[in-house]
């Protein structure tokens, strides 16, 4: 195996045992963020010029798509808790559907425009690498999770 496949590898298993430790979910956050940032790093081998302008744009949509995901998709989840959805109409239900599909609008168009902005300053190639590692990113991210609560 060459160093570029291992190296992301050992920096994620070195570095999650401080994940398992108990801390706040903003330091959780920023401790993926970093490990992310280095694995993303290493899958796409930007040169100094495309790392210039690759961060910000994919910082500014990352920041946005967060923001999206749980402040939006927290509140929808308090909502469908059992004990709510047992007492919710069907027009509050509607509402909420309609809210649901509208922050699912959300995200594709801050994914598309992520994307047109992206090729301002990204090869094509290195943009479909970067959409593949993301997933291996959050894959391994997800295994390590669940790994970790199996053996407790």
């Amino acid at each position: 195996m060459k160093i570029k496949q291992i190296l992301p590898i050992l920096l994620l298993l070195s570095t999650f045992s401080f994940y398992a430790q108990s801390e706040n979910m903003k330091e959780k956050k920023e401790k993926i963020k970093v490990l992310k940032v280095a694995f993303l790093t290493t899958e796409l081998d930007l040169t100094a010029k495309e790392a210039e302008k690759f961060w910000p744009v994919y910082n500014s949509f990352d920041d946005k798509q967060f923001e999206l995901r749980h402040t939006k998709m927290k509140a929808y989840k308090n909502q469908m808790s059992e004990l709510t959805l047992d007492k919710m109409s069907e027009k509050e239900a509607s509402l909420l559907l309609t809210q649901m599909q509208n922050t699912d609008e959300e995200l594709f168009l801050l994914r598309k425009g992520f994307i047109e902005n992206l090729k301002k300053v990204l090869p094509a190639i290195k943009i479909v690498k970067l959409r593949v590692s993301e997933e291996d990113f959050n894959r391994k991210l997800l295994h390590q999770y669940r790994d970790r609560g199996q053996k407790k």
